[in-house]
């Protein structure tokens, strides 16, 4: 008889769903587990015995299979039933619909946006309508919360300890044993939102201390998304981002709320070389600021980047030949809620079969300034400098070294100032790591002969073109245009990026380092130029301990053995911010 009944409930609420308002609308909830599969498998084992059997996430890495959507009355009379008939757990409770998440049961269902406000035409009654109040949601005795609290794993105990903590409420170990201190946190929680202080969380209360410790989770719209072109499973802000395009390795997630986040999946076939390439590279790209921890191992490796603007998470590993992870970039300044999100993805981070195409996207606009859809890190400037000594000293242009964050040698060889002259513009540099330089500088010990042919080693395009190229021009004075003994004047029409090169005569003796051209004052021709003298550069070094070669003038040698010997000296020099 009793099942008999049942099936007549459940008729009867079928028949008035339509009835359904919205402002009203609640759900039963009947399990939640840790985890997708679990959650999965509980929904396909309850909708086999009852229907109305949906699930969602509730954010944290917890997942709910509910009942419903009903109105309050009909949801406490399902509540009723269902425990009585013993077909639901005695601790289910009335959930409400604010507290759900994304539906991943049934799957590609959207019962959330299906529930529509009834349009009902309102009639005069003949008699007077006397409505009894609407049932009030039961909740459990101390004994009952007690109970169900004791059906709790050490995991999910552990949860709650977090969630206190987060909340302000408990400061000590997290280590899933209820004691003196745990429950005083729960006492003085259940004070704050208006409940009897028992000390005992509820089955509801519980739900709601995690809804709000899973809030920063929810702003972000945090769903599972299983990506199979990429072939990677994994909660991703989907609130935040929104997928654009392929662009191997990348499966790019754009942004599409007002905090900028971005996401990029990582799936490439490959081994350990592949890997190992792929390390450099994502350290050469905009979105992984220099400031950070980076870690590389044998078939794994994490990058941490951070500036003023964002903070970057990468992480990808290589297992049967198959490379995968994910970059997560989010704003800086919104560090409790991007550590939350940024947990969930490597805690959800799941393989699937399939491996992201390298021809997917080769349509793509190429720019010599992107990798995959992703702009390269460039630096704030690149001028050029030239070794004097063997173990990889500088010498450069003051102008390259003002203010940066980072100097490199190269592009990639870290170096720092050892001295500076700024009133003559010369600084010197010192890698970080031994150089060998293929030559180094010898500078002239006589006054060079006025109106002689000159060449000045530079990277004219600060870097573009890959190698120093010469210019050449002539030695116009021997001082400045002010008598400046400590300067030469060239005729010869260099670039930005050759300043701090070096000038050099045509035995390939160094004369001097080219100065930048002046941003204020008069402006002079194209083809005035100037340069620090090898006796001012030499008091610099001298200054710092340091002792250049010299040369004896010797005879001319042929432009190719020029163009050897410069570009063996010259360096590119860049400044980072």
């Amino acid at each position: 008889m009793k099942a008999y009944f049942t099936a007549f409930i459940l008729t009867f609420l079928m028949l008035a769903r339509p009835a359904l308002a919205q402002q009203d609308v609640v759900w039963v909830q009947i399990e939640a587990q840790p985890s997708l599969s679990a959650a999965q498998d509980a929904a396909r084992r309850y909708a086999g015995a009852m229907p109305d059997v949906n699930g969602f996430a509730l954010g944290g890495g917890w997942y709910a299979v509910v009942l419903g959507p009903y109105l309050r009355a009909d949801a406490e009379r399902v509540l009723q039933i269902y425990r009585a008939d013993r077909l639901i757990p005695n601790d289910s409770y009335i959930q409400l619909t604010s507290r759900l998440g994304q539906q991943f049961w049934p799957v590609g269902a959207n019962t959330l946006g299906q529930v529509q406000t009834p349009q009902v035409t309102q009639e005069t009654p003949q008699q007077p309508v006397v409505q009894a109040p609407a049932p009030q949601p039961t909740d459990e005795s101390p004994a009952d919360a007690r109970r169900s609290e004791a059906q709790l794993t050490r995991d999910e105990r552990r949860a709650l300890q977090i969630a206190l903590q987060w909340a302000g409420y408990y400061n000590a170990a997290i280590d899933g044993a209820f004691g003196r201190g745990t429950r005083g946190s729960m006492a003085a929680w259940q004070v704050d939102r208006g409940y009897p202080e028992t000390g005992i969380l509820t089955t509801a209360q519980r739900a709601e201390l995690l809804a709000d410790y899973n809030a920063p989770l929810t702003s972000v719209g945090m769903a599972m998304v299983r990506d199979d072109e990429a072939g990677i499973e994994m909660l991703l802000p989907m609130g935040e981002v929104t997928f654009e395009t392929y662009e191997p390795p990348f499966a790019h997630y754009g942004t599409a709320g007002d905090l900028g986040a971005r996401v990029l999946l990582i799936s490439q076939p490959g081994d350990q070389t592949t890997l190992f390439g792929l390390y450099e590279i994502m350290q050469t790209l905009k979105i992984v600021p220099l400031e950070g921890p980076r870690r590389r191992g044998s078939d794994s490796f994490t990058l941490e980047g951070r500036n003023s603007a964002i903070v970057s998470y990468t992480e990808a590993a290589l297992r049967d030949g198959q490379i995968k992870g994910f970059t997560l970039i989010w704003p800086s300044g919104d560090e409790p809620r991007r550590e939350r999100v940024l947990a969930e993805m490597k805690a959800s981070f799941a393989r699937v079969e399939g491996v992201l195409d390298p021809a997917t996207g080769s349509e793509a606009v190429q720019d010599i300034d992107l990798i995959s859809g992703l702009e390269i890190r460039k630096p704030r400037v690149s001028r050029s400098g030239f070794f004097i000594d063997a173990s990889g000293t500088v010498v450069t242009t003051s102008e390259v070294v003002e203010s940066c964050t980072r100097i490199t040698l190269e592009a990639d060889v870290e170096a720092e100032l050892v001295t500076e002259d700024r009133a003559l513009g010369v600084a010197v540099l010192r890698p970080g790591a031994p150089l060998a330089p293929m030559s180094v500088a010898r500078f002239v010990a006589t006054q060079p002969r006025l109106q002689s042919d000159v060449a000045v080693a530079g990277y004219s395009y600060e870097g573009v073109l890959g190698a120093p190229s010469l210019t050449f021009g002539t030695l116009s004075d021997l001082k400045g245009l002010r008598g400046e003994t400590e300067l030469k004047r060239l005729a010869l029409a260099a670039l930005p990026g050759d300043a701090g090169g070096p000038v050099l005569d045509t035995g390939g003796t160094v004369l001097g380092m080219l100065l930048p051209r002046a941003t204020r004052g008069p402006q002079l021709p194209g083809d005035v130029s100037f340069a620090a003298n090898a006796t001012a550069i030499g008091n610099v070094l001298a200054d710092a301990g340091l002792s250049p070669q010299r040369a004896v003038n010797g005879a001319a040698i042929t432009p190719t053995e020029l163009s050897r010997v410069a570009s063996g000296m010259t360096v590119l020099v860049s400044c980072w911010d």
